[in-house]
């Protein structure tokens, strides 16, 4: 029976993808769980599996191609099977290079997708036409959704499958009002046009929807970081003894984030709609800076962890993050994030909350200066600014004072890490 494979959803926030590499040739035998493709999300190159056997009839998506998830990419046939009448559909528009130093860019169209019908939708008041993914119009007719009147966030205002996702049954959809983009000074000689890449499209709308759509309000505190160094040390001379590796600055604050949240378990939480999701695991999320933006892979059930477990967690998937080879389990889920700034010289700053979660928490450099001890005497201190940003619809400010009052404790008197 013939079988189309699709552009599979290889992350949360994955709305396409790029077909870099087939790894099979038209006309090959393909088995179950045999790799097909690779194929670039918004946050890693990953490998496409055959969930079918048969014979690869059809590429539908070139190299380079650019696809929305649950599109059409290539033609399964069984032995001897003639193709369907639609198995010779329209490739994916493929992804083009940025212009040349200088060279003006050539106008954006919109290519048709694989499988897609010819002509868009027609809205059914205005008579205009509405631009939508075959996707989206699926998820549409199964809620009910009325097309016209809905905004769509895709290339050319093209709606798609999360523009239906949230959208009310029955009634139209409201277009999104919002104020008309403010265009960018245009490129002239010796300006670089950089077109913007899978990862970095997905951080631009996901952080405009964080500050947009998610009521922040920021807390901070400046915490005594001298007996934290003073363990780190101690320790890290007990793990070059041994032949461990050395713990970091940062492992001891994501494990102080950790038992902090397990003590006030109203920050581990998510907005719903209707209710609150408070979760009965920590899955902490650390930002890491790569070559095209910023990733934030999970450590699941952290506070089950060590803090030798949640040291070798995150330099593993700091390491597969920069490399692109992280699973698509591996960056979704997280309940809190932390982002550390200190390592670049930055003593104090407030991050965008990392949305579903509600509280995200930003690390600055330890500073040495000049503090007043308990006997009212200027001393030389070692100081750590802790931001806290958080969705004031879960997270009053009481409860996040709370939680900043726990971590510090835990900063100051790092044994308390251990119990």
């Amino acid at each position: 029976m013939a079988t189309y494979i699709e552009m599979p959803k290889l992350s949360d926030t994955m709305t396409e993808g790029v077909l870099l590499k087939w790894r099979k040739k038209e006309g090959d035998k393909v088995e179950t769980g045999d790799v097909l493709a690779e194929v670039e999300t918004d946050k890693a190159t990953m490998e496409v599996e055959a969930f079918d056997s048969g014979i690869l009839h059809k590429f539908l998506v070139p190299e380079g191609g650019k696809v929305p998830i649950g599109e059409k990419i290539a033609l399964l046939l069984g032995k001897g099977e003639a193709p369907p009448e639609d198995g010779e559909a329209p490739v994916a528009e493929t992804k083009k290079a940025a212009p040349a130093k200088g060279e003006a860019a050539p106008a954006q169209s919109e290519a048709p997708a694989p499988g897609a019908a010819a002509a868009p939708a027609k809205a059914a008041a205005s008579g205009e036409r509405v631009k939508v993914s075959p996707l989206a119009k699926k998820i549409a007719a199964e809620k009910g959704v009325q097309l016209s009147g809905l905004a769509g966030t895709g290339p050319g205002g093209r709606i798609v499958a999360k523009d239906v996702e949230g959208a009310p049954a029955g009634a139209p959809a409201a277009a999104a009002k919002s104020a008309p983009p403010i265009a960018a000074t245009p490129a002239g000689e010796g300006d670089q046009r950089i077109a913007l890449s899978g990862m970095r499209r997905v951080i631009a709308e996901r952080l405009l929807t964080s500050k947009t759509t998610i009521p922040h309000f920021y807390l901070n505190i400046e915490v005594d970081a001298g007996p934290l160094m003073k363990f780190r040390g101690e320790a890290n001379a007990a793990s070059e003894a041994s032949g461990a590796p050395k713990l970091t600055v940062n492992d001891f604050i994501l494990k102080a984030v950790v038992a902090a949240a397990v003590k006030v378990p109203a920050v581990n939480a998510s907005f719903a709609g209707d209710a609150i999701i408070q979760y009965g695991s920590v899955n902490l999320c650390v930002a890491v800076a790569v070559d095209d933006g910023l990733v934030t892979p999970v450590i699941r059930d952290a506070q089950k962890r060590t803090l030798r477990e949640i040291s070798e967690a995150v330099k593993d998937l700091a390491g597969r993050a920069r490399s692109k080879k992280l699973k698509p389990e591996e960056y979704q889920g997280g309940t809190i994030t932390v982002s550390n700034l200190g390592s670049y010289g930055i003593d104090s700053f407030f991050a965008i909350i990392n949305p579903p979660q509600a509280l995200i928490i930003a690390v600055g450099a330890i500073v040495k200066k000049p503090v007043v001890n308990a006997k009212n005497e200027i001393v030389a201190g070692q100081r750590l600014a802790i931001g806290l940003s958080a969705d004031h619809r879960v997270v009053d400010g009481a409860v996040g004072a709370q939680y900043l009052g726990e971590l510090r404790k835990l900063i100051e008197s790092p044994t308390l890490m251990l119990l």
